[in-house]
């Protein structure tokens, strides 16, 4: 899942340079590998939707904006015949995903491609299945993107889109300290700054020539939490940390750090009452 999304935070057509860019990018791939650990259960069963709306057999799979490639290892094992091309503009996270199959049966069927989608699509060959897993509502031009998909799809390919429908919520309302619905309340502000805003991609999937082969929506709600929880919670929410200084509520943001700290006896590490809650959206679309 590449890209699990987070507008912002979890995108996967970054920007790069400066040190402190690569030092924000490792630190995104980190989040990405969280998620997939924490939540990526979902991967086998959205995986196994799409397999009811593909091409029999699929050749050749693109992973659109593939991230450090959950989504293309769940491709991969899905479709145990498919070479699986993963796209990604972050030389980082490819070198991530590559260490990941590293060892895996999947690593000897899969394509690493470094390519800048919101310039123009690689010259990978003919497609069977795409897939754009929280990356689709990151680029410039989606529209374009889809048109791109479209031409490279052979007729009858299908395109996979997922989105989040809301951020993960990992608190529950009342922690025992503070008032209660601080993550309701930190959600409120990052909304505003549009973070994992997008649209009902049906319209534009056809627009861009696609049929409409299904849409359905994904629980994400691991029981028991993960032993990874506490660790995808704290790199989550200091992501958010940084957006929501001087928007959130003094107290709020000082229970906040608590959260936070390593040494906090309330701190996200230590604490036995989190969860893992979010849903998601697909979309399956087909070039006739």
């Amino acid at each position: 899942m590449t890209h699990d999304s987070y507008q912002h935070q979890h995108q996967h057509q970054h920007q790069h340079g400066s040190g402190d860019a690569r030092h924000d990018e490792a630190g995104l791939a980190d989040l990405l590998d969280l998620d997939a650990e924490v939540a990526g259960s979902y991967l086998d069963e959205v995986t196994e939707w799409a397999a009811r709306h593909a091409p029999e057999a699929p050749r050749t799979i693109a992973d659109v904006g593939a991230g450090t490639g959950a989504g293309s290892l769940a491709l991969a094992r899905r479709f145990g015949a498919a070479e699986v091309v993963a796209i990604d503009r972050s030389a980082l996270m490819l070198e991530r995903l590559r260490a990941a199959a590293r060892g895996r049966g999947p690593a000897d069927r899969l394509r690493l491609v470094r390519a800048d989608l919101d310039v123009a699509w690689p010259a990978i060959g003919a497609v069977d299945l795409a897939w754009a897993a929280s990356s689709l509502h990151e680029f410039a031009d989606p529209e374009r993107v889809l048109r791109d998909v479209h031409a490279a799809l052979n007729p009858g390919g299908l395109l996979v889109v997922i989105e989040m429908d809301a951020l993960p919520r990992f608190l529950p309302d009342d922690l025992g300290l503070g008032r209660p619905g601080l993550e309701s309340r930190c959600h409120e502000v990052v909304a505003e700054a549009h973070w994992n805003a997008h649209p009902d991609w049906r319209c534009h999937l056809e627009r861009a020539g696609f049929e409409i082969a299904g849409q359905r929506g994904f629980t994400i709600e691991p029981s028991p939490a993960p032993p990874a929880t506490g660790r995808f919670a704290r790199a989550y929410l200091s992501r958010i940390r940084s957006v929501v200084e001087g928007r959130l509520a003094a107290d709020d943001l000082d229970v906040l750090d608590r959260l936070l700290a390593d040494d906090d006896p309330e701190g996200l590490l230590r604490r036995r009452d989190l969860t893992v809650r979010g849903t998601r959206t697909a979309w399956a679309a087909r070039r006739p």
